[in-house]
């Protein structure tokens, strides 16, 4: 399991706890990301990164700057979130990483030169004998670092270094910005297929209008979702309670224009053959493939037979285990 640290808790203090997490942070392989989605090409690099941790006999360590960069330094340009920490030290587990290293981006931090955040995380806090990035890596004040100057002190340290080519798919790269593209498309199939994984949101279960009882299909209205949404639609998943059971859920993101003119978007998850009281629970839903897009009907009895429609599609849709 990928243990998931906070460099702030580990140094410049004068724990002993933390001290021994660092000193076993030490002497390993490390690669510095977003990795937001441990998408496949996340997962190539992050499995290069282990091999190099074998070969110098430490840990395989990934490093991330949190929260990203340009909510920092740009707020309104920074993307939306993918997967949470947690999520993304989950996601690592399968590939054998040991540590996910989280730097909080504060200006101080982000202000050091490409040199200097060398210096003082790779060499002084890390010791690392190994390092692993993608080509179009950069660090540092303004981004003036790239793989070339870390080529070169990389060995000026005599630490191993190696450059691992992007995964293409469609002869574009695989990447968190085209995995993001996908998802605001509602393509979810394609960025499920690019991240090598089921992408998945979170929440807690909210008071609604509670006009889907009334309708024969009662909702849960999710809230609190950190991670981003997909384009509006009517989606097929898989909902976990937070007893730990999984049911098939239908699962419709966007405003309701049949009876809501505010076009106020929600997630709206109708649990099939699960009749309970969700609210006030944590709720984790797992996106398998588009159904179709939102649309207006005429009157609740139109809603009603489509809903219907949906539920065949959604059980078509999701594995037969469903």
């Amino acid at each position: 399991m990928t243990k998931l640290v906070r460099l702030s808790e580990i140094t410049g203090g004068s724990d002993a706890g933390g001290s021994d997490t660092l000193s076993r942070l030490q002497n390993g392989a490390i690669s510095i990301g977003n990795f937001d989605g441990v998408h496949k090409g996340h997962r190539e690099l992050l499995g290069k990164v282990c091999d190099a941790a074998e070969r110098v006999g430490g840990p395989a360590i990934a490093i991330v700057l949190d929260p990203h960069p340009a909510s920092v330094l740009r707020p309104h340009g920074a993307p939306p979130t993918l997967t949470t920490l947690p999520r993304r030290a989950e996601l690592m587990s399968s590939v054998g990483i040991d540590f996910l290293l989280v730097c909080e981006s504060t200006r101080e931090f982000l202000n050091q030169t490409a040199d200097a955040f060398f210096s003082s995380l790779v060499v002084d806090s890390l010791q690392a004998k190994a390092v692993v990035e993608g080509p179009n890596f950069y660090f540092g004040r303004d981004r003036t670092g790239n793989v070339a100057r870390l080529a070169e002190l990389c060995s000026e340290r005599n630490i191993d270094f190696k450059v691992v080519e992007p995964s293409v798919r469609d002869e574009r790269m695989v990447s968190s910005s085209r995995v993001r593209e996908a998802i605001a498309s509602g393509e979810i199939t394609l960025a499920n297929e690019m991240l090598g994984s089921v992408y998945r949101i979170a929440g807690i279960v909210a008071s609604g209008e509670r006009r889907g009882r009334t309708l024969g299909f009662p909702t849960a209205n999710l809230d609190q979702v950190a991670e981003m949404l997909p384009g509006d639609g009517v989606f097929a998943g898989v909902a976990t309670t937070s007893d730990g059971a999984r049911h098939a859920a239908a699962i419709h993101i966007g405003p309701n224009p049949t009876f809501d003119e505010t076009r106020k978007t929600k997630v709206e998850i109708h649990l099939l053959d699960y009749d309970g009281d969700l609210y006030g629970q944590s709720l984790m839903v797992e996106l398998l493939g588009k159904v179709r897009g939102v649309q207006k009907f005429p009157d609740a009895a139109a809603l009603v037979d489509q809903l219907h429609s949906d539920l065949q599609s959604v059980r078509a849709i999701l594995p037969q285990s469903f």
